[in-house]
């Protein structure tokens, strides 16, 4: 997704807006534009991004993930498996993921590069993304586990 247009769009609004405010506004504006870019690109990045959490929030178990490419932003959609055609794998996690609780969170996690490779292969073979395939199992881990759902917060 090129943010180019947008920025551009606030860039034309800025300089329509000080041309209104006199010569004063104009170089005020002027200045202003070169440290735009990257502050509107940021806070456009930190708003699909919430958008994308919110989505997949509501898909579950289907995920949207944003992903950077340079300095603009893609997105992978895994949609729900059909449920007329159903499951091509058994469902692994017998909770449901409870989105009233609370939004989701953001973590990071380091793996070794081979176990990175086995789980992109897992989560692909699945036809699910490796945020919603990590998710899954996390969540049977806890589950097989016997560790109390109080703690996860999200699971009943």
């Amino acid at each position: 997704m090129d943010l180019a247009p947008y920025i551009d769009r606030l860039r034309n609004e800025l300089a329509i807006a000080a041309e209104a405010g006199g010569e004063d506004a104009r170089v005020l504006a002027e200045r202003l534009l070169a440290p735009l870019d990257s502050a509107a690109r940021l806070v456009l990045l930190e708003a699909l991004s919430k958008a994308s959490d919110e989505i997949t929030r509501d898909l579950a178990p289907g995920s949207v993930e944003m992903r950077l490419r340079g300095r603009d932003p893609g997105f992978v959609v895994t949609p729900p498996p059909d449920p007329q055609s159903g499951p091509t794998v058994p469902p692994a996690h017998s909770g449901t993921l409870d989105t009233d609780e609370g939004g989701t969170s953001r973590i990071s996690l380091r793996v070794p590069d081979p176990l990175k490779h086995r789980i992109e292969a897992a989560a692909s073979g699945e036809g699910l993304s490796v945020n919603a395939w990590l998710v899954r199992v996390a969540a049977t881990a806890l589950d097989t586990h016997g560790i109390a759902r109080r703690h996860v917060g999200w699971a009943r």
